[in-house]
């Protein structure tokens, strides 16, 4: 068995209507997770949250489009190339720019092992 997985993103199974792609299951990556979120201009959806009961850190990565991300009471604006990692009990919500979003979020422990969520197996 080789010891890689090669997949274009349009090809990854998605969930959540679409907008969610699950890149880190769909590659076998078992360390952290990954998904790559594609939002249009009109969605509204994308919940406030945060991770510190799970201890996990994400970055998030903007791949094409723009995006504010409301993290830790501040607005950060954000273009293609542009990422930001949040800490695990910071709180966060992604809100896509007027064209809409494709983002890279990686995530992962800190102190502990990754767990893949139920949805994104």
């Amino acid at each position: 068995m080789a010891g890689f997985t090669a997949k274009s993103i349009d090809e990854l199974r998605t969930t959540s209507n679409g907008f969610t792609r699950l890149a880190g299951a769909d590659l076998g990556v078992e360390s952290f997770g990954m998904q790559v979120f594609d939002f249009p201009p009109d969605f509204q959806d994308y919940p406030e949250h945060d991770h510190g009961d799970e201890g996990q850190e994400e970055v998030y990565v903007v791949l094409r489009g723009s995006m504010n991300v409301e993290v830790g009471g501040e607005r950060v604006s954000l273009s293609v190339g542009d990422m930001v990692r949040v800490a695990p009990a910071t709180r966060r919500k992604l809100l896509r720019g007027p064209d809409g979003v494709r983002v890279l979020a990686l995530g992962s422990v800190i102190d502990g092992e990754y767990e893949r969520p139920e949805g994104l197996r």
